[in-house]
């Protein structure tokens, strides 16, 4: 059973390694259990959103949702993801994470089969919160908390990154038929659904994404209290996602808001000096402190 565990556990490894290098490095300085049940939430995440966005017809979308759902539940799941199953049961029973969690994030991913608009950013909130937010719930379970505060910074760090997603991949949500800002802020800031399939940048358009931008600034700004509340050997993977997604931010803002033209993102070299910078303040002097048990 433990050698059977172990083997699940890679599994979820590899996945991460081979589809989000950034996560997987993010997640290294973290001790063996934590860090690979941080391997095991992101293989979940990543088998939704992967059945979210492939190419099957919607019928079947749905049939392999319903596959996710019977796993999460069953004692013995079934199929060629039952590894990710095992290892994700084990990180759940080990970390007192609810199930409900994974069932919010599923429900999340479904969002995007039935809603490309949303009305107000209410709406909006609703979709990133169970897409972003709640795994920051899963998350702060792995990493350690005590203060119950940090179900609150951890919930708007998430709004956050989601927010900073959508504002970067307009161009290729748009190509999808998905639009995530507000219609009524669209509406405000006089910019139409055919200028943002055309591209057109605007004023009207780098105003509204000044404003989506600040409501995102201020969701960064705030949730930088999670860290001092997350226990010390896992401090640095919440203080590395917050400045990798915050720097992304920066990026879109310097640019004039201009995310048609090409992906904004992180350099190597950027995200290289973050990791070492964040590593070296955060991992080492919880590495100095004696007797600690991991």
């Amino acid at each position: 059973m433990a050698a059977e565990l172990e083997l699940a556990y890679s599994h979820c490894r590899r996945v991460t390694r081979e589809n989000a290098r950034n996560f997987y490095y993010t997640f290294r300085p973290m001790p063996h259990e934590k860090r690979r049940a941080m391997y095991a939430v992101y293989a979940y995440c990543r088998l939704c959103d992967d059945i979210a966005d492939g190419e099957l017809p919607l019928e079947a979308k749905y049939r392999g949702f319903e596959r996710v759902r019977r796993n999460l539940q069953a004692c013995e799941p079934s199929g060629e993801d039952a590894p990710m199953y095992r290892a994700l049961h084990d990180t759940a029973r080990r970390f007192d994470i609810p199930y409900r969690y994974f069932e919010e994030i599923l429900q999340g991913v479904e969002m995007d089969m039935v809603k490309s608009r949303f009305a107000s950013f209410d709406e909006l909130r609703e979709y990133c919160y169970k897409v972003a937010s709640v795994v920051g719930l899963v998350c702060i379970r792995i990493f350690g908390f005590d203060d119950p505060k940090a179900k609150e910074y951890a919930v708007e760090m998430g709004l956050a990154m989601q927010l900073t997603n959508i504002l970067r991949d307009v161009k290729e949500d748009a190509e999808r038929g998905r639009i995530y800002i507000p219609q009524d802020e669209m509406s405000r800031f006089s910019y139409t659904e055919a200028e943002l399939e055309r591209g057109a940048i605007t004023e009207g358009f780098r105003s509204l994404m000044a404003y989506q931008a600040e409501r995102a600034r201020r969701y960064f700004d705030s949730s930088r209290r999670l860290f001092p509340l997350i226990s010390a050997d896992a401090r640095a993977c919440p203080k590395l996602m917050h400045a990798t997604y915050s720097g992304i931010l920066e990026r879109i803002e310097r640019a004039g808001f201009d995310v048609f033209e090409r992906r904004i993102g992180l350099s190597a070299g950027s995200k290289l000096i973050l990791l070492a910078r964040l590593w070296g303040g955060s991992l080492l002097p919880a590495m100095r402190l004696p007797h600690v048990k991991n």
